[in-house]
C-alpha cells in the first residue's frame, strides 16, 4: 500500500504507476462507464466503504507516528522524565501493532474485493464468450479471447483496487502530512514542497521509458506464447518436424527471448535508477532540512523533536505526491482495463433464445427448410477488430451463399446432400442444425421456426457428427459423459460396442480411464470418429447432422466407421452430406446443391436417368467407388450374389454383392 510506513513498498507502488503506458490518455472511452464499474462493484459496497474507512485510519496513524516520536525527543532533550518517555515508548509500539494488524485487515478486505471481481467479471465472460456464435470463432483468434479472459480481467480488477487504494491512500496521506508539517513548521513544509520537482521531473522521465519497454516487452511475451501454443500442440509439431525447421524455429525464439533478456537488465536499470534517484532527493532533502531546520532549533524557533518529526512526515510525502502526479494515467488505465471487458460483454450472440421462446418436445423429428436465403455475417456482425487482426481490414463478407432453399426432411428419413465443393452443403448442414439463423425463410424442426425454439431443447434433439471429431485432452470416460454425465459404466460400454470400438478400448491397459491426448491425438483418425459415434449414441439426438466422417479414413477403419453410423442413422431423422456411395443408395431423397441452390433432387435410380449434374457427379465421385469394390467382389451370375448398379453416364453395368454397399440395397437398380 503506497500510503503505508515502508519506503520500499512505496517506491515500488509508484515505480509500477509511473511505468503505465500514457497512451492510454489516447484511449476514448465510453460514457457512463464509470457508472457502469460502480454497478458492477455494487455487491462489494459495504466491503469498500469500510476499506476506505481503514485507508483512512491508516492515514491518521501514519501521521500520529512523528509526533510519538516528537514528544519522546522533547522529553529527552528538555525535563528528561525516563517514566514519560518509557509510556510514549510503549504507545509507539502499541500503535505498531495496532497498524500492523491494520494493514492485515486491509489487505483482507482488499483481496475479498479483488478476488470477488475476478470471479464475477472471469465467468460473465466465460458465460458470455460460449454463447456466441461459430462465426464469432471462426473468426476470432483464440489468444486474444485468452487474454480479455485473463489479463483484461486481472487488469481490472489490479486497477480497481490498486487504483482505489493508491489514489484515496495518498490523498489522504498527502492532506493529513501536509496538514501536520505546516502545524509544526509551516517554512520546512514549504521548502520540502520547493524540492520535490528535483525527483518528479527525473522519475517522469524514467517512467515514461520503463512504459515503452514495458509495452514492448507485453507485445514480445504475447507473441512469444503464440508461438509456444502453435508449435507446441501436436499438429504444429508435426509441421515442424515434417519441413525439417526445428533449427529455424530455435533461431526465431531465440531472437525474441533474447529481446526480452535486454529488455530485462533494462528494465531493472531504470529501476536501479529510478529507486537510486528517490533514496538520493530524501538524502538530499533530508540534509536540506536538517540544515535549516537546524538552524531555527539554534535560533530557539523550532525544538529537536520537531526537527525530527518532520523528517519523517518528509519520507512519507514524497512518494504520494509524485505517485498524484500521475494519477490521470492510472485512473485511465482502470478504466480501459473495464472497457476491454465490456466491449466483449456488450456483443450480443447472434443467435440466442427469444424471451417468449418454447422447449421442443422429444420424439420424432421433422425438418423442413421454407425458401432459406443465408449470407455469411460481416466481421463487425459477430466480432471486435481488437479480437481478430483481419476485421478492422476487411471490407468484403456477407455474400448471399443460399438461395431459396427448401425441402422437408420427414421423421426418420435420411436427406443426403450431394454437390461440388463449395456448393453450400456445409451451409445448410450448420442452418439445420442452428449454428447459424437464416437470413430469410426459415428452418423449422417439427412445424416451429428454430428461432423460436429455446437453444437447450433444441441442442439435445440434435447431434452432429463432423469429418474431424474433436476429443478434450482428458480421459475416453470423460470425453464420453460429455454427452450425458448421468451415464453408467454398463451405458459407456453399450455405446462403444454399438460405435464399434469396445473391443479397442478394452485392450488398453487403463481402459475407459485411458487419457486420449491433445485433441485425442493418441488415437488413430477411425478410433476417434467412432468415440465421438459413442458419444453420439448416448446422447440419443432425435435428429442427426452427418459431414460423413469416412473421407479421410483407410479402408479398415473406414468400414468400421460405416458401421457404427448405421447405429447411429437408425431409426432417426438426418442429413448427410454424402461422400460414399452406400450413403448416397440408401438416401429416401438426394438433393442435388451448386451454386447456393438445389438444382436436383430425388432419389438414386430417379436422377441418374435424369442424366443431369447428379449423373456427373456419380460418374466423376462415386463411380471409382463402384468400380473397386467391384474389383475386390467376386462376380456371380446367381441374381442373390449381385446387383446390376444403374448406368452411368447412361450405359455403364456393374455388379456386386449387397454387403459392400449397406443393407437394403438389393432392391436398388
Amino acid at each position: 500500500m503506497m500510503h503505508g510506513g515502508g519506503g520500499g513498498r512505496v517506491g515500488y507502488g509508484l515505480m509500477r504507476s509511473l511505468r503505465r503506458d500514457e497512451n492510454v490518455k489516447d484511449y476514448k472511452l465510453p460514457k457512463g462507464i464509470v457508472k457502469r464499474i460502480a454497478g458492477f462493484a455494487k455487491p462489494y459496497t459495504a466491503a469498500l466503504i469500510l476499506f476506505l474507512v481503514l485507508i483512512i485510519i491508516d492515514a491518521l496513524v501514519g501521521a500520529v507516528n512523528p509526533l510519538f516520536t516528537r514528544a519522546i525527543i522533547n522529553e529527552l532533550v528538555g525535563r528528561k522524565d525516563a517514566t514519560v518517555v518509557v509510556e510514549l515508548a510503549v504507545a509507539v509500539g502499541l500503535l505498531a501493532i495496532f497498524d500492523a494488524g491494520l494493514g492485515l485487515w486491509e489487505r483482507w478486505i482488499s483481496s475479498r474485493v479483488g478476488e470477488g471481481l475476478i470471479f464475477d467479471m472471469r465467468n460473465k465472460v466465460f458465460n458470455h464468450i460460449q454463447r456466441m456464435p461459430i462465426a464469432f470463432f471462426t473468426r476470432t483468434q483464440t489468444g486474444a479471447l485468452i487474454s480479455r479472459l485473463n489479463n483484461d480481467v486481472l487488469g481490472a480488477q489490479q486497477a480497481f483496487t490498486d487504483t482505489f487504494n493508491s489514489v484515496i491512500g495518498n490523498i489522504i496521506t498527502v492532506g493529513v502530512t501536509l496538514v501536520a508539517m505546516t502545524i509544526l513548521s509551516w517554512q520546512i513544509t514549504v521548502l520540502a514542497l520547493l524540492i520535490l520537482p528535483v525527483f518528479i521531473f527525473p522519475a517522469r522521465f524514467v517512467g515514461k521509458r520503463l512504459a515503452a519497454i514495458t509495452r514492448e516487452a507485453y507485445n514480445l511475451n504475447a507473441d512469444m506464447n503464440a508461438m509456444m501454443s502453435e508449435r507446441f500442440n501436436v499438429a504444429g509439431a508435426l509441421l515442424v518436424k515434417i519441413f525439417g525447421r526445428p533449427r529455424y524455429e530455435a533461431d526465431a525464439f531465440r531472437a525474441k527471448t533474447g529481446r526480452v533478456r535486454d529488455i530485462g537488465v533494462t528494465t531493472a536499470m531504470y529501476g536501479g535508477l529510478f529507486f537510486t534517484g528517490l533514496m538520493l532527493t530524501a538524502t538530499l532533502a533530508t540534509a536540506v532540512v536538517y540544515g535549516f531546520g537546524g538552524v531555527l532549533v539554534v535560533h530557539g524557533a523550532l525544538t529537536v523533536g520537531t526537527l525530527v518529526a518532520m523528517i519523517q512526515y518528509l519520507t512519507r510525502l514524497y512518494g504520494p505526491l509524485t505517485s498524484l502526479s500521475n494519477v490521470q494515467v492510472d485512473v485511465l488505465t482502470a478504466l480501459v482495463s473495464f472497457d476491454r471487458v465490456f466491449e466483449v460483454l456488450d456483443l450480443p450472440p447472434m443467435i440466442d433464445d427469444k424471451p417468449d421462446a418454447v422447449a421442443v418436445a422429444r420424439g420424432p423429428a421433422e425438418i423442413a427448410f421454407d425458401n432459406v436465403d443465408f449470407r455469411y455475417p460481416r466481421p463487425e456482425e459477430v466480432s471486435l477488430a481488437s479480437l481478430e487482426a483481419v476485421a478492422v481490414l476487411e471490407r468484403s463478407g456477407g455474400q448471399q451463399v443460399l438461395f431459396d432453399v427448401s425441402f422437408v426432411a420427414k421423421p426418420g428419413q435420411l436427406v443426403a446432400l450431394v454437390g461440388p465443393s463449395g456448393a453450400g452443403k456445409t451451409t445448410i448442414s450448420h442452418l439445420s442444425a442452428r449454428l447459424y439463423d437464416v437470413t430469410s425463410g426459415a428452418v423449422r424442426f417439427n412445424g416451429f421456426d428454430v428461432r423460436d425454439v429455446t437453444l437447450d431443447s433444441l441442442q439435445e434433439a440434435i447431434g452432429v457428427v463432423t469429418q474431424e471429431a474433436h476429443l478434450f485432452h482428458d480421459t475416453l470416460r470423460a470425453n464420453l459423459l460429455y454427452a450425458r454425465p448421468e451415464a453408467t459404466d454398463e451405458e459407456l460400454i453399450d455405446a462403444l460396442r454399438e460405435a464399434q470400438i469396445l473391443d479397442m478400448v478394452r485392450a488398453l491397459p487403463d481402459g475407459l480411464d485411458t487419457l486420449v491426448g491433445d485433441r485425442g491425438y493418441r488415437l488413430s483418425g477411425g478410433e476417434k470418429q467412432r468415440v465421438a459415434i459413442a458419444r453420439l449414441l448416448l446422447k440419443a439426438p432425435d435428429f442427426v447432422v452427418l459431414d460423413e466422417a469416412t473421407a479421410h479414413l483407410d479402408s479398415e477403419s473406414e468400414a468400421a466407421v460405416q458401421r457404427a453410423l448405421k447405429k447411429v442413422l437408425a431409426g432417426r431423422t438426418s442429413i448427410v452430406i454424402a461422400h460414399r456411395l452406400s450413403t448416397v443408395r440408401e438416401a429416401d431423397q438426394i438433393l442435388v446443391v451448386d451454386g447456393g441452390r438445389v438444382v436436383e433432387r430425388g432419389r438414386h435410380a430417379e436422377l441418374l436417368e435424369a442424366g443431369g449434374l447428379y449423373a456427373d457427379l456419380y460418374h466423376t465421385q462415386f463411380a471409382d467407388q463402384v468400380e473397386v469394390q467391384d474389383e475386390e467382389a467376386p462376380v456371380d451370375d446367381d441374381d442373390d450374389e449381385g446387383v446390376d448398379d444403374g448406368p452411368v453416364g447412361g450405359r455403364l453395368l456393374i455388379r456386386m454383392r449387397p454387403d459392400d454397399l449397406g443393407p437394403g440395397l438389393s432392391s436398388l437398380p
